[in-house]
């Protein structure tokens, strides 16, 4: 049996105290072990800010962004390792885990490109000079620095590899060390990539810690950056914890995301972007399971158009194999733990008490390849409500899981502009028109509600990579009950491990400051 260790302090430590399992959702087998304690954490700290951070901070953006790109050649290297670990121990098909993989790969390239365009500054302009004199000797400069401090990461367990990339790329690219602790049921992913990591960065760059979070945040203080990603619950206990608090620890959350998608009312079915609405509504229902931060909860379309959208995704979901994910011929496998299946099957519950059954009633399946009562699984289910601004388990709970509910509308851009509001704050929300006047009126009111609005239509139809899919180039984050965070977006995820500074004094100072 594997006893999965941490990497802290630049050495491999087993632990000690209990132990948690880490199993396959497909068969319920045992994969590996968790220790549950026995690190020395303040040490860990300690070394991230010593070792760490003097050799992060004496190499130049270029150079760190080099670091990345040998990251990336690593995940390339060893893909087919990384699939077999997330069928494994993720539930995931072959192309759920190269979704995963290959955009942790994506990402690392997109700021090594970042890092060689930054070059050999060591601060980075925020903006134009200004006069802050009688003339122009006298002068004002917004600049960012890097923070001297750690950042502390704590992922979720739907994207072990993308999840923990994201968030490395930009820390390392300002010069920050990193100690990074992955949701422990599907850690194994995360494991080995800090073993194909660890040697090609600086010592104290990197650090891993593997089960329960402890009293890791009991040692963040002045300069640290924590970026979290998972529940709500969890969130809401992080902005209470007293080091956050008295050390004005910066906090980015990603939490809990109702998003939705709208089908404008110039859009007919048979068309282009009635094509890529329908499309998107159904993949999002079904890859990773439905287990995406990103993917569609909530689905408004023309009252006109009800009955022809439920007909067209019964008929696309009626062709989704669920079973061992391992198959070729499964196309989604099972939720990722008996948690989750416990959390779906509730959350499906309360939504059928107060909507309509469209399909797959509430999530009853037989899987494809798998021992009878074996396996988290659930099916795609699709329910609907004629009433979709009042129905309260649509709007303000989310289900983790391949769930969507269908509901109608005037048409109005106004009103599907308050169905996005509804759901107090999304990391996404899409919609699909060819009416720019129409899609005009629609941001303009949904805009406030949602950290990225992916605007369908039919010139952009062949080329979209769908709302699901988070870019690197792109902000991902979102307000309210998002948890109201923000990373990637090309610089600005790099901001959140930078300080902003103004500078004050000779104009040709300051333009020597920034090369």
């Amino acid at each position: 049996m594997q006893l999965l260790a941490s990497y802290l302090s630049g050495a491999w430590a087993q632990g000690s105290g209990g132990r948690t399992v880490l199993v396959d959702p497909t068969t319920e087998a045992i994969l590996a072990e968790v220790a549950t304690g026995g690190h020395d954490l303040a040490a860990a700290f300690a070394y991230a800010r010593g070792t760490g951070g003097r050799e992060l901070g004496a190499l130049t953006f270029a150079q760190r962004g080099a670091l990345l790109g040998a990251l990336a050649k690593a995940i390339h290297g060893a893909r087919e390792e990384l699939i077999a670990l997330a069928i494994a121990n993720g539930g995931n098909t072959r192309s759920d885990a190269k979704f995963d993989i290959d955009g942790a790969a994506v990402t690392l390239s997109h700021y090594a490109e970042l890092g060689a365009k930054l070059g050999a500054q060591k601060l980075i302009g925020d903006g134009e000079p200004i006069q802050v004199g009688r003339t122009a000797r006298m002068g004002g400069q917004h600049v960012w620095a890097s923070r001297r401090g750690v950042a502390v990461h704590i992922n979720a367990f739907n994207f072990p590899s993308w999840g923990l990339c994201e968030k490395l790329a930009c820390a390392l690219l300002a010069g920050m060390p990193v100690i990074t602790k992955p949701a422990t049921a599907t850690a194994l992913v995360a494991h080995r990539l800090v073993e194909l990591f660890a040697p090609l960065l600086p010592p104290g760059a990197l650090q891993l810690l593997v089960g329960p979070a402890g009293t890791l945040l009991d040692h963040v203080g002045p300069g640290d950056v924590i970026a979290f990603t998972g529940g709500s619950a969890t969130a809401r206990t992080l902005r209470g914890h007293a080091r956050i608090i008295a050390h004005n620890v910066r906090l980015n959350l990603e939490a809990d995301s109702l998003n939705a998608a709208v089908l404008g009312p110039d859009v007919e079915l048979a068309s282009e972007a009635g094509g890529l609405f329908l499309a998107d509504v159904a993949r999002d229902m079904t890859q990773k399971t439905g287990q995406k931060c990103t993917a569609i909860r909530r689905v408004l379309v023309p009252a006109e158009r009800l009955t022809d959208v439920c007909d067209a995704l019964r008929e696309r979901l009626g062709g989704i194999a669920v079973g061992d994910p391992s198959r070729d011929d499964v196309r989604m496998g099972p939720l990722a733990t008996a948690q989750q299946l416990a959390d779906v099957r509730a959350g499906i519950a309360r939504l059928a008490a107060a909507t309509e059954a469209v399909y797959g009633g509430t999530g009853e399946i037989k899987p494809i390849g798998v021992p009878d009562g074996k396996g988290f699984f659930v099916g795609p289910v699709v329910r609907t409500t004629a009433t979709p601004l009042d129905c309260a388990p649509l709007n303000e709970h989310e289900v983790f899981g391949p769930v969507s509910t269908v509901a109608p509308y005037a048409g109005d851009a106004a009103f599907a502009a308050e169905f996005i509001a509804r759901g107090e704050g999304c990391l996404v929300s899409s919609v699909y028109s060819d009416d720019r006047d129409w899609v005009a009126a629609f941001v303009g009111a949904a805009a406030p509600w949602a950290g990225r609005l992916f605007l369908g239509s039919s010139k952009m139809a062949a080329q979209s990579p769908g709302p699901g899919t988070v870019l690197p180039s792109l902000v991902h984050g979102g307000p309210g009950r998002a948890g109201g965070g923000e990373e990637l977006g090309g610089l600005r995820g790099v901001q959140l491990y930078l300080q902003r500074c103004a500078l004050e004094g000779d104009a040709s100072v300051l333009k020597s400051l920034l090369g």
